[in-house]
C-alpha cells in the first residue's frame, strides 16, 4: 500500500495530481490511500482520499504503508526514517507559490543522497519512481534507510554542551 501525505497545513494540489495521473496511468489506485487537507483544491480520481485524518488513524496508514509519498516535510521525512520506511518526497515550491519559499527543495537537496529516501522534481521522476519502488515490492527488493534513533548521536550533544557551557576537561579539536 501506497500512503500520500500533504502535511496538515497547506493543500498539494500538484502532488496529488501526480499520484492521481500515476494510478491513472497503471489502471487503477486500489493500492493508494491519500491525505490531502481540507483547503485541496485537487480531488483525485483514481486513488481514495480524504482531507484529514486523527493521529490514530494517521499513525495506521504511516503503519500499514510499504511506500510513503510526500511533501518534502521533515515530519515526514523523519517519521519515515525512524519506522524504516521508503519515502517518496517531492518538495512544494515558492516560485509555485507552493509555499513561501524554497526550504522543501533545500531539504530534498540535502536528503535525496540518503538511503530509503527518493526525490523527484518533477511528474516524470515521481512516476519513474513510484514504478520503480512498486516493482522493486513485488520482487522483494526496496532499499529502505537505516532507522533513526530516537535520540541525538553523541557526538552532537556534546558539541551541544561545549557550546552551551566550554569544552569538557580533556577534550580536544579532534574530538
Amino acid at each position: 500500500m501506497i500512503f500520500l501525505t500533504v502535511g496538515t497545513h497547506e493543500p498539494f494540489d500538484r502532488l496529488v495530481r501526480y499520484v492521481d495521473d500515476w494510478c491513472a496511468e497503471r489502471g487503477g489506485g486500489d493500492e493508494v490511500f491519500g491525505q490531502i487537507t481540507k483547503r485541496a483544491e485537487y480531488t483525485p480520481a483514481h486513488f481514495k482520499a480524504v482531507a484529514t485524518l486523527g493521529p490514530d488513524e494517521y499513525q495506521k496508514q504511516f503503519n500499514t504503508a510499504d511506500i510513503i509519498v510526500s511533501h518534502a516535510g521533515m515530519g515526514s521525512i523523519i517519521t519515515a526514517l525512524s519506522m524504516q520506511k521508503p519515502i517518496v518526497i517531492l518538495p512544494r515550491r515558492g516560485h509555485l507559490q507552493e509555499t513561501r519559499n524554497d526550504h522543501q527543495f533545500a531539504t530534498m537537496q540535502r536528503f535525496r543522497a540518503r538511503a530509503g529516501i527518493f526525490a523527484a522534481e518533477d511528474q516524470d521522476e515521481l512516476s519513474a519512481i513510484l514504478h520503480q519502488l512498486t516493482d522493486g515490492l513485488a520482487d522483494g527488493n526496496v532499499t529502505v534507510g537505516q532507522e533513526i534513533q530516537p535520540f541525538a548521536n553523541q557526538q552532537l550533544i556534546e558539541a551541544v554542551r561545549d557550546f552551551i557551557h566550554g569544552p569538557t576537561q580533556g577534550a580536544t579539536s579532534a574530538d
